[in-house]
């Protein structure tokens, strides 16, 4: 089994209540829109603070996508360096050490990509492999933990990166006062995070604290690629975040969950840790009611929403943070990492501590 080293988050230094937010977003309306529903809407979510890539008096109605896309480029890779910095530095590893980095992030475009731009700040070796990731959305957190796993299982002497690196406030359309973006403008937050892993082979395979991966699973559901998304034009990025949602949930993700642990003769009752990306409050309380888990489930979910908001991919390695910081948890037990995305689709990651 693969082991995780250590999980970094960091985070924009402008930080703002959800309140301050809301009144921000709400003098953006166009006329005749309802104020009083973006308001509901953002009190609901469970968000208490978050930050933002830029100071909140920069954002307006203007959205030069070519602007704002050099504005992703600079502030993901300043982010994304200190993400990287601080998870080698808990791994006691170095940047030549690496075999492998991945970067996963769906708020923004690069050539050359992130991963190529962070290898060359951090010192990486000039022949490291490189993997960008673009597209998987929130899922891709426990997607790139899952690539990672597959990489170091057939190359157990190596060590892997992941950098996630989102900046979902630089893709909000504040004039937009359509459903879709009402949500997106109350649950986004903006933040990076990285995570190291060894193969069972490397020489740093048994120190740390961190959990053992044990397996992987991706799941699309044919069907339901018009659910999420991003609508791409001059304007930017635009969310496509369909109603039926919580109930695609209920009625599939469940059963995978329930199915990929059956094959490690597990039940949900059986997983003490559950690293569950925040899609929002309500998809939550459908994944437990459909799981019949108590509330405390997913209270490191919670926390996260309420601390920073919904990071997207970036989302699940700060709950795994939070876990650890918290205390690992004993020896012998386990953990499921969870996500899901645009696709429709769901990803796994089976951990033991």
């Amino acid at each position: 089994m693969t082991r995780v080293l250590a999980v970094s988050s960091v985070f924009p230094p402008h930080r703002h209540r959800q309140s301050e937010i809301t009144e921000a977003l709400a003098r953006f309306l166009p006329p005749g829109s309802d104020a009083a529903l973006l308001r509901r809407v953002h009190a609901s979510v469970g968000v208490e603070t978050r930050h933002l890539a830029l100071p909140l008096e920069r954002y307006g109605p203007s959205n030069d996508f070519g602007a704002t896309n050099a504005l992703f480029a600079g502030t993901a890779l300043d982010l994304g360096s200190r993400a990287l910095a601080l998870a080698l530095g808990e791994a006691a590893l170095a940047a030549r050490e690496v075999d492998l980095i991945m970067s996963t992030t769906v708020t923004g475009l690069a050539t050359p990509s992130l991963e190529a731009r962070l290898a060359v700040r951090a010192g990486l070796r000039p022949e490291v492999r490189r993997v960008p990731l673009f597209g998987l959305g929130c899922a891709a957190g426990a997607a790139g933990t899952g690539r990672l796993h597959d990489y170091l299982t057939g190359r157990p002497d190596h060590a892997a990166l992941l950098v996630s690196t989102e900046l979902c406030s630089l893709t909000l359309q504040p004039a937009d006062a359509s459903a879709a973006n009402l949500v997106a403008g109350a649950l986004f937050g903006d933040g990076a995070g990285a995570l190291v892993m060894v193969g069972r082979g490397h020489r740093l395979h048994d120190t740390g604290t961190g959990p053992l991966v044990v397996d992987s699973r991706s799941r699309l559901y044919p069907g339901t690629e018009h659910l999420l998304g991003w609508d791409i034009g001059h304007w930017g990025f635009r969310m496509v975040l369909g109603r039926e949602l919580p109930e695609l949930v209920r009625l599939h993700v469940a059963e995978e969950v329930e199915s990929f642990l059956a094959g490690h003769d597990l039940k949900p009752s059986d997983v003490d840790a559950w690293i569950c990306h925040p899609g929002g409050p309500k998809i939550l309380d459908v994944l437990a009611r459909a799981l019949a888990l108590p509330e405390s489930a997913f209270a490191p979910s919670r926390r996260s929403l309420a601390a920073v908001g919904n990071l997207s991919s970036a989302s699940v390695l700060h709950i795994l943070g939070g876990v650890q910081a918290a205390g690992p948890p004993p020896p012998g037990s386990v953990g499921l990492m969870l996500a899901f995305g645009p696709g429709f689709a769901s990803e796994l990651v089976l951990l033991r501590w």
